[in-house]
């Protein structure tokens, strides 16, 4: 158990920690996001925020669930790195940039071809050292990212956080009853761009979208069927990052908190990483879901100070 995070004493309950930095942290850049639109191999696009300042080497930021680059915990990292003069990529998945995306599909836990996208396209300009950074699903993809092959070399570390490595149990600890506030909202906001994209193509069936409750039932009737797999089940089988972080083969550590409610026991595999050369399980005490907040003279949450130090050691 990591001791080396404290929350604020005012910050008594985990869904406290999860939920007062998503909703009132303010984060200002040192500069504004430069956006660039780039055309995916099946005609797609994707959406690049950018923070440049003629750096050879580069932060790729992945976000969670219905998020996006300008999410508080993306700034608040971009920022971080900013500031040490580090160039910054925060993506934004299919979807997710204010703009529907073209293609039937949209994004999920294991879209990793995406992933490597952006990767490349960052090599095709000029960079030499890649560092991977991934909250919660964006923490799975960048697992199972790293876990699935040879990756190119210019990828050196990657930090996650709050990462749901076992889909299939962690979506079962979502749909506990505490969490039940956060499934409203994901929901809300799946359902309306599934809605959006009906409005643009023809292919996309509304109909299921009344009796889907929870968000299992969404992966069953869209996330699995629009992006190949057979239902739920096998996309978390299939997408599980668990299962890939046996391979990877550059430094890396995972740094999920213990009192996550997103999070299932399988989240937390110390045994299968005890003796990995080269991933690193960190379980603070404390910290929520993508929280870890702390007031400090240089605005820094303890995930971005943590982060910065892997990055420098």
């Amino acid at each position: 158990m990591d001791q080396t995070y404290k929350r604020p004493l005012f910050y008594f309950h985990h869904h406290i920690e999860t939920i007062v930095p998503a909703l009132f942290r303010n984060v200002i850049l040192p500069v504004p996001y430069s956006r660039e639109r780039i055309t995916t191999p099946d005609d797609d696009f994707l959406d690049l925020d950018w923070l440049t300042q003629a750096s050879e080497e580069l932060i790729i930021i992945s976000h969670g669930l219905e998020g996006s680059a300008d999410r508080p915990y993306i700034k608040g990292m971009a920022r971080a790195f900013y500031q040490i003069g580090k160039d910054v990529l925060a993506w934004n998945y299919r979807g997710c940039s204010g703009e529907m995306n073209k293609q039937k599909r949209f994004y999920h836990s294991g879209a990793t071809d995406d992933l490597d996208v952006v990767v490349n396209h960052a090599i095709q300009k000029g960079y030499k050292k890649i560092t991977l950074v991934g909250f919660s699903l964006g923490g799975n993809l960048t697992l199972k990212y790293l876990g699935e092959s040879s990756r190119p070399s210019e990828i050196k570390k990657a930090i996650v956080f709050s990462v749901p490595l076992h889909l299939a149990s962690s979506c079962a600890s979502l749909a506990s009853k505490s969490n039940y506030l956060y499934v409203l909202k994901f929901l809300r906001s799946l359902k309306a761009k599934v809605e959006e994209k009906g409005k643009i193509r023809n292919d996309i069936d509304l109909k299921p979208l009344a009796s889907i409750k929870t968000l299992q039932d969404f992966d069953n009737e869209y996330t699995s069927k629009l992006h190949g797999y057979k239902d739920a089940i096998d996309y978390y089988e299939s997408c599980s990052s668990l299962y890939f972080v046996k391979n990877i083969t550059i430094p890396t550590w995972i740094v999920n908190a213990a009192n996550d409610s997103f999070l299932s026991e399988a989240c937390y595999p110390i045994d299968l990483l005890k003796n990995h050369p080269y991933v690193q399980l960190i379980i603070p005490k404390q910290g929520g879901h993508v929280g870890f907040t702390q007031f400090n003279a240089k605005g820094l949450f303890w995930s971005e100070e943590k982060a910065l130090h892997f990055y420098m050691n």
